[in-house]
């Protein structure tokens, strides 16, 4: 009983340093170099688990990174990396839990093997868990989007941890570790389709055929196209609705807000997505590529970074177009489904971008429950708002 409660006073502990005022994270503190140790650490400890139980955590389409012949040694600066900074915290800030955790994490990391650890042998199910997959998109997003929001933020105010952050770093975590289950479920239909359709071959010749380039094009319009109707539709049933308010209910915009998706809805509409980009004959260079550019434009998307563009906005995609989706007054509501193109949304009736204005809030009227347990059977549980149908 003592260890939990000194286990859970060391995580409070960790979360307030993490969570605290912008005044006392300023440089020469210990916070920075305390908080890049973590997350190096952390980086770290994923690939050597990754490295050694590759049956249970590690992504076969990252094999051929592993295989470079400087993986291990960026691996090993990684983690040397972490105890430096770690070393530099404690030297420099008055709590001492930021710099103690990373050293426990590295500490861990190396007992395990460090980076000339081996595979252990273990029981192959078939089954993974994206540990890896989870590392390198948290440090590709984490890198490319939290500077940028610290550079030119649009709410100068809002924090890097800012409310509910641990609430969406556990469904990138999900989404991430998930990834083999997800891609499964999601591709089900198209490769079914793909499967009795042997007729189309010509044709799914012909499309290969096109310029890369154009078959990028082809491919962002279609899949917005019909992202713009199942979007359209999961804020029209109620039911349904149910599934999306997960993703609305974040009352901040961020890079990692976008993360917060029903597991549902995820395959949904990967499933859905996927069956123009997969039937149709597309070079698979060309979905990968896609793939790769989704998972970006996305963070972008919900990024909390400044910028009007009220003319790029009527054609492209940009975070305040998207931000206005998220929006909680009226004139947020059911507006701006595209992903890619607002002229879907010209076309349709539901475009919304005034001139230079943002939203002033984010979210949802509707109690939306916290945890990602209680927020997955939020569409059973879900009980009609007071304020009528939002759908």
């Amino acid at each position: 009983m003592t260890t939990k409660i000194k286990k859970k006073g060391i995580l409070k502990q960790l979360a307030k340093d993490l969570e605290s005022h912008p005044e006392v994270r300023r440089f020469g503190s210990g916070w920075l170099s305390g908080f890049f140790a973590i997350v190096m650490a952390i980086a770290g400890l994923g690939m050597v688990f990754a490295l050694r139980f590759p049956d249970w955590f590690a992504t076969p389409e990252l094999e051929a990174v592993k295989q470079w012949t400087g993986f291990r040694g960026a691996i090993h600066l990684l983690l040397l990396g972490s105890y430096a900074l770690a070393l530099l915290s404690l030297l420099l800030r008055p709590r001492k839990i930021l710099g103690f955790t990373a050293l426990a994490i590295g500490i861990f990391a190396a007992i395990l093997g460090g980076a000339n650890v081996q595979p252990e042998d273990t029981r192959s199910w078939g089954i993974f868990f994206g540990l890896d997959f989870f590392i390198v998109n948290m440090v590709i997003t984490g890198l490319m989007f939290a500077p940028l929001e610290r550079l030119v933020p649009h709410r100068r105010s809002q924090r890097l941890f800012r409310i509910e952050w641990r609430e969406d770093l556990f469904y990138y975590l999900v989404s991430s570790m998930m990834v083999q289950a997800l891609t499964f479920l999601a591709l089900a239909p198209s490769n079914a389709l793909v499967a009795n359709t042997n007729s189309w071959d010509a044709f799914r010749a012909a499309v290969a055929s096109i310029p890369w380039i154009m078959q990028f094009v082809i491919v962002l319009f279609l899949t917005d196209l019909v992202q713009y109707w199942f979007h359209r539709t999961f804020h029209r049933f109620p039911f349904l609705w149910g599934f999306h308010a997960v993703h609305h209910s974040s009352k901040s915009m961020d890079w990692l807000a976008g993360s917060r998706m029903h597991f549902i809805e995820i395959i949904l509409l990967r499933g859905i997505t996927s069956l123009p980009m997969m039937t149709l004959g597309f070079s698979p260079s060309v979905l990968q590529a896609y793939i790769a550019f989704v998972y970006i434009y996305s963070s972008l998307l919900h990024a909390n970074v400044k910028g009007d563009f009220n003319w790029l906005g009527h054609w492209i995609a940009t975070p305040r177009f998207h931000h206005w989706h998220h929006g909680l007054e009226r004139e947020a509501f059911d507006v701006n489904y595209a992903i890619h193109f607002p002229v879907i949304d010209k076309i349709f009736g539901t475009f919304h971008l005034p001139e230079s204005r943002w939203p002033e809030n984010y979210g949802i009227p509707e109690d939306v429950p916290k945890g990602y347990l209680k927020q997955f059977a939020y569409p059973v549980t879900r009980k009609q708002p007071d304020y009528g149908d939002l759908e």
